[in-house]
């Protein structure tokens, strides 16, 4: 009979066991325990019930011995043949006792069959009893043969045939049956973990055994499994806690798992969960595949950094075993491979982000590296290996995907790490293959990209062969090497190092010495000297020294050159013409890249005088601009040029040019000459004029041509109309301007570098102009629309571009252009904006209140209010900012960026004052602090910025004495010595 039968049914709405959580008192069952093995007092082979051990460590699981009750004693001692042999006995002297009391009381022989049949039905129900009480008596037995052991392990099938044997029972008896049920489904019921602890992974094994112990059949013992299932629903509708719903409903997945597990592909059809508990194939999978995953993950603690084939094996039969996919084993396998790497990992940024690092502490962080790159190594053989296919999933190279550092925020550490690999392996002053090998594995390691990676090793390069290359220079092993260029070639390989870099740091160490050698002003014969030495010996090109001496030399030849123009056209003396001489010769600059630095000076004046006669409130005042543009190039830039050609001039001072400008001006002989002869005077105009300006610098490339020309023609019509003097009543004389004026017209159109062709157009126009009758205000004004037009345009082009700042907008203003009719309102705010956002990144910490609350939107039409907002929002979201920008440039090392980054969180901090900021590390908070303190700030700043960082005093006493911060691996600047 199957007991399943006799069980009661779930109720008959249930819910699903998988979506609803169960009680952890489900089962009633006690926890976990540990047996000892024993073995019962008797021998097994007289079937007598063994003695249990006389200490127990747990309850028995199987309940305490049951007791033989009526005539169940006396069943228990008789065998078959016994039991048959009395049964026979007792009816066949049941039936003659009665035959004989019938025939002796009835004295017939129908009283004597009577007698006998009343006897004969008593002795029959008597052995009839004793029959039947066989498989209750063989039930006990089994029950008190079980019970009697520690550890079921000891219990053994042949034992259990005997007891079915001994009383003549087989296993489809019922009561013997049910006792082997009951007994199956309490050891299942114990072996089977509570809802708060996982499976062990020997449960399967331990059931198996058990089950085949026992003899009970595949459908019986599934029908154990459904039953604890019931119990577990059951208990499930009483609970209302909802942790222990979690609990029972991880219980019931344990259940299926180990279930499947047990039957094998028999429980599809031995187990129904689906029709029993309204569960899904989906919900089955999942709960098969969380119990395997967790015991599978389990086993992988015991893997190490020394993993070996053996224990490879093991795990691949493991997950067999378990029913987990190759997928999952191998994420599992990579998952815990990435956190043995981590906990390296960790190590070494411990060692080297300690405030208290010792110079050891870089070996030691190297060391947990090198334990990574080995494990690593490790895992790649391993993979290779002949028999791979036997070994667990998931072996190969290590990574951080997916971990604790596979973030951005975790980047800066992963770079400090590969710097100070990078840097080990570079202590010896070379660079060993099989180092360069570890490095590319790292790289990849760690997750680096090739750039960040390259980055990285070629700083610390860079400093180990500025190193070398010092040590070789002043030990003299470069000078006296054959081959220079051998030399520095073989120092490159052995370090690995790029030699296009190489050359850059050649071209440092040239531009270093080439600014000492001229702090003086000039350079004499033994610094040409020295500079030849250091040229010859690091190989440097002639047009690498060419570009150094014209960016240096050509500096301080600027600076000469400027001094020069601000001397304006009364000091330009002779000090000054011997100080731009000297500058000129005694710099060795060739006169190409002199008269390149003179220009750049001179264009920035001519531009001056440019848009001064522009804003001019009328023509007279902007011709007067053009005459002074045109005196300042006669008497200045033309000596200048002279000075750096290193010719003699002839030109006049400055008071005789006015002299013979003040006669030409009286003089009335120009009245007859025709227009070309006025654009181009001949030979006695010269004369009388003097010699003529410079013509080499001029205006040609930083004006467009219609700029030129609108110069000129403003210039041109004051020739030809003359100056107008306003007086008193409204009225106006017009003074007619001589000829003369003309020789500054040529003049003027050299500065601009206009062509005799370009001239004479102009005064086409002007011809044209008269011609048609148009009068000049009218020609003003179209020629005005077009450029308005123009220039409206190329001002929004240059503000979308970024071109254009407020500084260039208030010189605009200033030059007279509208620019409320020439930008719209939404550029205009993009303007501020962008204004503001480079106030709060200047790096210079400083807020103007009324500069940018009430001057900036005035220049520019802005709302104030609005632009009040624009800048609070600005600052909320620089502040921030500001102080992860910080610390990421402390951790790069870039000690003056981070003041700067600092400088702007201050700037932030006036707009819009701030609450004590935090960060995750006070250390590094700390180390800001004291790299801050050491650049010598105001004390208001400092003592905000402590603030700020939520700094106490002890704490900033103590890193204004420290000055240095976290010192970085490789942080160290050296000053080497060429």
């Amino acid at each position: 009979m199957n007991p399943s039968l006799l069980l009661s049914p779930p109720s008959s709405h249930p819910r699903p066991l998988l979506l609803f959580p169960f009680t952890p008192n489900s089962l009633p069952r006690p926890s976990r325990r540990r047996f000892r093995v024993s073995f019962p007092r008797s021998s097994l082979s007289t079937h007598d019930q063994p003695a249990s051990s006389s200490e127990t460590e747990a309850p028995n699981i199987f309940g305490g011995p049951k007791e033989l009750t009526g005539i169940q004693p006396l069943v228990q001692n008789l065998s078959p043949p016994v039991r048959l042999a009395t049964s026979a006995v007792i009816l066949a002297g049941a039936l003659a006792a009665g035959y004989g009391l019938g025939l002796r009381f009835g004295g017939n022989r129908n009283a004597a069959f009577g007698g006998a049949a009343v006897l004969g039905a008593a002795g029959g129900a008597a052995v009839y009893a004793v029959n039947a009480a066989v498989p209750e008596v063989a039930a006990v037995t089994l029950h008190n043969y079980v019970a009697a052991y520690d550890s079921p392990d000891a219990i053994k099938r042949e034992d259990i045939e005997n007891i079915a044997q001994k009383y003549g029972v087989s296993k489809q008896d019922e009561a013997f049956n049910m006792e082997l049920c009951d007994l199956y489904c309490r050891f299942v019921s114990s072996v089977l973990s509570s809802g708060s602890e996982d499976l062990r992974g020997d449960e399967v094994e331990t059931i198996i055994s058990f089950k085949n112990a026992l003899g009970i059949d595949d459908p019986d013992a599934a029908s154990m499994h459904m039953e604890i299932g019931r119990r577990i629903f059951r208990q499930r509708l009483e609970t209302g806690d909802r942790d222990g719903d979690l609990e029972q409903r991880r219980a019931f997945q344990r259940l299926i798992y180990v279930s499947t597990l047990v039957f094998g592909d028999a429980s599809t059809f031995l187990l129904p969960w689906k029709r029993v508990f309204k569960v899904t194939d989906a919900q089955v999978e999942i709960a098969i595949r969380d119990n395997a995953k967790q015991l599978y993950a389990s086993k992988l603690t015991s893997v190490g950094r020394d993993v070996g084939e053996e224990l490879l094996v093991s795990l691949r039969k493991a997950q067999l075993k378990y029913k987990l996919s190759d997928e999952l084993a191998k994420d599992l396998l990579m998952e815990h491979k990435r956190k043995l790497v981590e906990e390296n990992i960790s190590v070494a940024l411990n060692i080297l982000k300690s405030r208290a690092r010792t110079v050891g502490g870089v070996k030691q962080a190297v060391e947990e590296l090198d334990k990574i790159l080995s494990f690593n190594d490790l895992l790649i053989s391993l993979s290779k290996h002949p028999d791979a296919d036997r070994f667990a999933c998931g072996l190969g190279p290590v990574s951080l995907v997916g971990g604790e550092y596979d973030s951005d925020r975790k980047m800066d550490d992963l770079k400090l790490l590969y710097r100070a690999y990078v840097s080990d392996s570079l202590s010896g002053g070379r660079m060993e293959k099989d180092k360069l090998t570890s490095l590319n594995q790292l790289r990849n390691i760690l997750g680096l990209g090739n750039k960040e990676a390259e980055a990285i090793i070629l700083d610390v390069t860079s400093k180990v062969y500025q190193k070398r290359l010092s040590e070789a220079f002043q030990g003299g092993d470069l000078e006296m090497a054959d081959s220079k260029a051998a030399f520095l070639q073989n120092l490159c390989e052995e370090l690995h190092f790029d030699p296009q870099k190489a050359s850059q740091i050649h071209e440092e160490i040239y531009r270093k010495k080439l600014q000492q050698c001229v702090s003086d002003g000039e350079l004499d014969e033994s610094d040409v000297a020295a500079l030849l030495k250091v040229r010859v010996m690091l190989c440097i090109p002639q047009q690498t020294v060419d570009a150094a001496h014209s960016d240096i030399c050509g500096s301080l030849f600027e600076k000469a050159v400027k001094d020069a123009i601000s001397a304006g056209v009364d000091g330009y003396d002779a000090d000054v013409k011997n100080a731009v001489r000297k500058a000129a010769h005694g710099l060795r600059l060739t006169r190409e890249a002199a008269m390149s630095i003179a220009s750049k000076a001179v264009r920035k004046v001519f531009l001056n005088y440019v848009k001064r006669s522009r804003s001019a409130d009328n023509r007279t005042e902007s011709a007067r601009e053009l005459k002074k543009l045109i005196a300042f190039n006669t008497l200045v830039v033309t000596e200048l040029v002279a000075d750096i050609k290193g010719e003699s001039s002839d030109t006049p001072s400055e008071e005789p040019a006015k002299e013979e400008v003040k006669e030409v001006d009286e003089d009335d002989e120009w009245e007859s000459l025709q227009t070309l002869r006025k654009i181009k005077p001949n030979k006695e105009l010269n004369a009388k004029l003097g010699k003529p300006g410079q013509t080499e610098i001029t205006l040609k490339d930083d004006l467009s041509e219609r700029d030129r020309m609108d110069l000129y023609k403003t210039y041109l019509l004051y020739c030809l109309t003359g100056e107008v003097t306003r007086i008193p009543f409204g009225a106006q004389i017009t003074t007619k301007k001589d000829d003369s004026e003309y020789v500054l017209l040529n003049q003027l159109g050299g500065i601009l570098g206009l062509t005799s062709e370009e001239t004479a157009r102009m005064e086409q126009l002007n011809e044209l102009q008269k011609n048609v009758g148009l009068p000049g205000p009218y020609a003003q004004k179209i020629i005005k629309s077009i450029t308005t037009t123009k220039m409206a345009a190329a001002i929004e082009t240059a503000i979308g571009q970024g071109r254009l700042n407020i500084k260039q907008i208030r010189e605009l203003k200033e030059s007279g252009v509208d620019l409320d009719n020439m930008i719209s309102e939404s550029l205009r705010e993009n303007l501020f904006k962008k204004t503001v956002d480079e106030i709060f990144s200047s790096g210079t910490g400083e807020f103007d209140e009324e500069e940018v609350y009430d001057k900036i939107p005035a220049d520019l039409k802005v709302n104030p209010q609005k632009a009040k907002g624009v800048v609070h929002d600005l600052a909320r979201t620089r502040l921030s900012n500001s102080l992860v920008q910080a610390v990421a440039l402390l951790r790069q090392r870039n000690r003056q960026g981070a003041v700067s980054s600092l400088n702007d969180l201050l700037a932030c901090d006036k707009a819009v004052p701030s609450e004590p900021l935090s960060w995750e590390v006070p250390e590094e908070l700390a180390d800001l602090f004291g790299v801050y303190a050491q650049s010598n700030p105001a004390p208001e700043k400092l003592s905000r910025l402590q603030y700020l960082l939520n700094i106490s005093d002890s704490v900033a006493a103590a890193a204004k004495e420290m000055g240095h911060g976290a010192v970085s691996v490789g942080a160290e600047e050296e000053k080497f010595v060429f």
